[in-house]
């Protein structure tokens, strides 16, 4: 094959690395080995002689004899044409593969097809090109040497190999037999986390930032986790080079305590500046007052929300704000930008507020900060594409009951209702829908809000469409005692005294959107309770959910029930999709490709 049409191919099945080319394995088998008795039920491939050839309407019938095992079957051909009648001549012998059935007592093929070649097992592709030429493309660039170099092992080129090419297999090879399937596996594991780490970005730092925040560490009134001092120390360390900005996602559950890592990391930037954009001026805000209560007297502090500044930005060597920040007329250089639950925010904003403190090729020290977590196997494989850190465990833990009911429960839920208010508690109710739809069998907000607002006080409304949400929102946390909203609650204002969370119609969401909305309640340690609502109370999904609140778990079941999302990048669109590898499951095996990867195995 000539290397300008090889490439022609190779761009046509959008394949850019020979493991690409590997992993295009056949869809079937066709066994063109001679059989010496017919198997009746299967595809059959058999030397015949012709003994009678008659037409009967528009159809021809055969009397053939087989040499091999000297038993007679009969042939039927209902599309005959002329090629036909002079092909298949009394005396005439020919290679046929066709399936073999009973016709009575008769052994019968239909409509056989004359073979050329045979004696072997042939792959069957489906793909984009014809097989003659990807068959060529195999035997050009697909061998066990090339597959070695790519960084396989022999067992595994083997294996691949005999997928491809299984002339003379006592049996057909099987994609699902267990070894064959762990190797598959284990390639399209290897041939992804390569492709990541090709399309890894390194750039200079701004500069390194060297100050030791032990004793602001030491100052607080409470201790750090163990995953808030290894996120912390990995910060540290990618800080301290100038010769790489610093690229890292820090995932933390809800409640983890990623603030006080943010904090800290600020504190290593000191004078030389430090940027956090947050997605809302209500969380930008709270951030802001947690700053002035943690950071004042170590750091100057601003704030930069659309409509309202506080503190002197120019001058200030901590910054926080919203995408506002993205709209001063100049912003002063900084050595370290943060985005705070960096999936809120567009690809274009993030990389915007980057560009704007860089010199050139120099970057400013780049931290991410997210509340989703995602699963293990996930963060294994982006980690080769940006630095990850997990914090997996929380200050303290939430004392909240997760519990599924449908609408026979409703009664018991406006008790329970009625007794949290009396305690001086707060309720969310979370809805599907601003407006009623034939298309959703559940109520919308201006459906349900006359209900609640006709027998309680203190009722709030707000949704996504609303341009006053954060103004509501910060009603209802000063005054408020029901809530009504839909999933713009997800990430958004602390609300302390909110300790019961319902989701209507909650089977409609993604178990990681539910997470969120359960992390509304329970922030200062007091019983809490989430209620799922459906139509469909047994739905297992839910009921899974409702028994752990461990996020990396949940990220694991969301993975287990539909493919996630590229939660690091914050994209909406499905992720990377795999067909042999299980990301809820083969920890292992990814773990495997990343060791292999970096030289530890092979």
């Amino acid at each position: 094959m000539q290397k300008e049409e090889a490439k022609r191919v190779w761009s046509r099945l959008k394949i850019r690395t020979l493991l690409d080319l590997a992993l295009l394995i056949p869809s079937s088998y066709e066994d063109r080995r001679l059989l010496r008795e017919p198997v009746v039920g299967r595809e059959n491939t058999l030397e015949v002689e012709v003994l009678k050839s008659r037409e009967l309407g528009n159809r021809l019938l055969l009397e053939l004899h087989l040499p091999s095992c000297s038993k007679n079957i009969q042939a039927v051909f209902f599309r005959v044409t002329s090629y036909h009648k002079r092909l298949f001549c009394k005396g005439s012998r020919h290679i046929v593969r066709g399936r073999v059935t009973l016709f009575g007592k008769s052994l019968q093929i239909v409509q056989p097809k004359v073979l050329k070649e045979y004696g072997d097992i042939l792959p069957r592709y489906k793909v984009s090109v014809k097989e003659s030429i990807f068959r060529a493309l195999l035997g050009e660039y697909l061998n066990e040497r090339a597959l070695y170099e790519e960084g396989l092992d022999s067992f595994e080129a083997a294996k691949i190999m005999r997928l491809h090419f299984p002339s003379g297999e006592a049996e057909i090879p099987s994609p699902q037999e267990k070894e064959t399937l762990r190797v598959l596996k284990f390639v399209e594991a290897y041939n992804h986390l390569k492709k990541l780490r090709g399309k890894r970005e390194e750039f200079p730092a701004l500069e390194a930032l060297k100050n030791d925040p032990g004793e602001f560490i030491d100052s607080l009134p409470f201790e750090l986790t163990p995953g808030q001092w290894r996120a912390i120390v990995d910060i540290r360390r990618d800080l301290m080079r100038e010769e790489r900005a610093a690229r890292r996602v820090v995932i933390g559950d809800v409640g983890s305590g990623k603030t006080m890592v943010i904090f800290t990391a600020a504190v290593m930037a000191g004078e030389r500046r430090s940027i956090l954009m947050a997605p809302t001026s209500i969380l930008a805000r709270q951030i802001y007052e947690e700053a002035k209560k943690y950071l004042s007297g170590r750091l100057s502090l601003a704030l930069v929300v659309q409509g309202s500044m506080e503190g002197e930005y120019e001058s200030a060597d901590f910054i926080i704000g919203t995408h506002a920040i993205l709209y001063l007329e100049k912003l002063p250089r900084a050595a370290l930008v943060m985005v705070d639950e960096q999936h809120r925010f567009g690809t274009a904003q993030r990389a915007s507020l980057e560009s704007m403190v860089s010199e050139g090729e120099r970057r400013p020290h780049y931290i991410q900060f997210s509340a989703t977590p995602i699963p293990r196997t996930q963060a294994m494989m982006e980690s080769e594409l940006v630095d990850v850190s997990i914090i997996a465990h929380r200050p303290f833990e939430r004392n909240i009951r997760t519990e599924v009911i449908g609408r026979d429960s409703f009664g018991r839920l406006l008790e329970h209702i009625h007794k949290e208010l009396e305690k001086e508690h707060q309720i969310l109710l979370v809805y599907p829908l601003v407006e009623s739809s034939k298309e959703i069998p559940y109520q919308s907000i201006e459906e349900a809000r006359g209900f609640w607002e006709k027998r309680y006080e203190g009722v709030y409304v707000t949704h996504g469409r609303d341009r006053n949400k954060e103004k509501i929102l910060e009603e209802f946390r000063d005054r408020g005692r029901i809530l009504l909203a839909t999933t713009v609650i997800e990430v958004g204002i602390s609300l302390p005294r909110l300790t019961t969370i319902v989701i209507v119609g909650a089977e409609r969401l993604g178990l990681a959107t539910l997470h969120q909305l359960r992390g509304r309640v329970g922030r200062n340690g007091l019983e809490s309770f989430c209620f799922l609502y459906s139509k469909d109370p047994d739905n297992s999904r839910l009921r899974e959910f409702s028994r752990t609140d461990d996020g990396f778990e949940i990220a694991r079941l969301d993975l287990k029930y539909r493919e996630s999302g590229d939660i690091l990048d914050g994209t909406v669109q499905s992720g990377q999709r795999f067909r042999w590898l299980d990301m809820a499951c083969d920890e292992e095996i990814i773990a495997q490709a990343k060791a292999r990867l970096d030289g530890s195995g092979k």
